[in-house]
């Protein structure tokens, strides 16, 4: 497959070494200011972002830019038509509004807060845990993430994903909070916790405490590489499944969709 890559950072560099591993070719790297990249697009030029796809014949494009350019890109790329996807965080809220524009356009996209595998696992694992934990009132529950100190955005997609599943299996906790306390903790909060230090690819660790015990089940990122393989194996199956319409067009996926 052609690839363009929209946003040329570590991950991109992970991801264009990991495509082509693949076996499939990168046809554009796209970035705002990355020296080595392809293409040098203006801040907030949408246009160009797309202009430079289009001109590259890519067949599919991997988004992985920043919070604050990632609703740019995907309103000029999804109108494409090619597939599209995004391993951007700190969009969640303007989730409905990118779907809609999928339905209007034919475009597909498919998001992510974490394409490694393990991570995945992990997700299913917490959920089932949250639902055992949950018949004993004597077992509170919290999450705690760490990423290195150029992320830009707290808590992590991740993180926010797996307080989530925290929530499905746990009817008792409907408010996430990511702020210190200033009091109590109500009965109903789940705390999400964030540090930024140093050089660390991605730590999540939930928290399950009473007061004979505490379980802690952890998922700790050894390198970047397992996200970036899981984003190229995420755009492969994505156009597979839309080329063999087990997919439809106009529609924003997420992992469940793929595997």
């Amino acid at each position: 497959m052609k690839i363009a890559l929209v946003g040329y950072g570590k991950m991109g560099h992970m991801i264009e070494k990991c495509a082509k591993d693949a076996g499939h070719e990168v046809v554009a790297t796209i970035d705002v200011m990355a020296k080595d990249a392809t293409n040098i697009v203006p801040a907030g030029d949408g246009k160009a972002v797309a202009d430079a796809v289009k001109n590259s014949g890519a067949e599919g494009v991997i988004e992985f830019s920043h919070p604050t350019a990632v609703l740019g890109n995907l309103n000029a790329l999804i109108p494409l038509g090619l597939p599209v996807v995004v391993g951007t965080t700190g969009w969640a809220k303007s989730e409905d509004e990118i779907a809609e524009l999928c339905k209007k356009t034919c475009g597909t996209a498919m998001r992510s807060s974490n394409f490694s595998i393990g991570v995945n696992m992990f997700y299913k694992i917490v959920e089932e845990a949250a639902k055992i934990m949950a018949e004993y009132s004597d077992y509170d529950v919290a999450v705690w993430e760490a990423h290195h100190n150029q992320k830009a955005d707290s808590p992590s997609g991740t993180a926010l994903e797996v307080a989530r599943r925290i929530m499905l299996g746990n009817k008792s906790k409907t408010q996430m909070v990511f702020d210190a306390f200033h009091e109590k903790p109500k009965a109903n909060e789940l705390h999400v916790s964030s540090t930024r230090v140093g050089f660390v690819p991605g730590t999540h660790t939930v928290f399950f405490d009473s007061p004979a015990d505490e379980i802690e089940l952890t998922h700790r990122a050894r390198s970047r590489e397992g996200f970036a393989k899981g984003a190229v194996v995420a755009l492969e199956k994505l156009a597979a499944k839309i080329a063999s319409g087990e997919l439809e067009k106009g529609r924003l996926y997420g992992m469940s969709d793929l595997f």
